[in-house]
């Protein structure tokens, strides 16, 4: 006999969560981070880092970091980076998963809508080659195979400091080209 759903819901609260402790992150690294990306951006662009997140086809694994990645412990807001919601607004487009064929005219749209000076990252090892969906009938592969991509960031997914880590690296490669 199945328990009523009343019992069922009563056993979950009871219970409290399924699911790990996120680890701790380091307080010294992360103000460091902080410290150094605010500089960067700012000595670049002369503002904010503005991103145009992109989902081509992932299995969300790279959307939950990237909102752990705005949660208070991480906080984007303070290393002056911010999300947008248009591609005119935007300096970078973040995109995540493997490029679908349902999404390669988007994505390229999206692309051309995005003023200069502008970068591409790839996010996680979908965006790099399509990772586990490579070979897919559904997937036309990784970013690159369909925009010039400046950055990967690895990761299945990546963790938000590798996130950071990632956006910061981007920064330093500009100011080299």
């Amino acid at each position: 006999m199945i328990p009523p759903i009343s019992h069922l819901f009563a056993r979950h609260l009871l219970k409290g969560p399924h699911t790990v402790k996120a680890p701790e992150p380091s307080p010294d690294g992360l103000a460091e981070l902080a410290d150094e990306f605010a500089a960067q951006a700012r000595g670049r662009l002369g503002r904010s880092l503005a991103i145009r997140e992109v989902d081509a086809g992932s299995c969300n694994g790279c959307e939950l970091e990237l909102h752990a990645v705005n949660n208070p412990v991480y906080d984007l807001e303070r290393f002056g980076i911010k999300f947008v919601a248009s591609p005119r607004h935007a300096d970078v487009l973040l995109v995540t998963g493997p490029v679908t064929h349902n999404m390669v005219e988007a994505l390229r749209r999206t692309w051309e809508a995005t003023p200069a000076p502008k970068w591409v990252v790839a996010l996680g090892d979908c965006g790099r080659d399509g990772g586990c969906f490579a070979g897919s009938y559904a997937v036309a592969g990784g970013v690159s195979a369909v925009l010039p991509v400046d950055l990967h960031i690895p990761g299945c997914p990546p963790a938000p400091q590798d996130i950071l880590a990632g956006l910061l690296a981007l920064l330093r490669h500009v100011e080299g080209k």
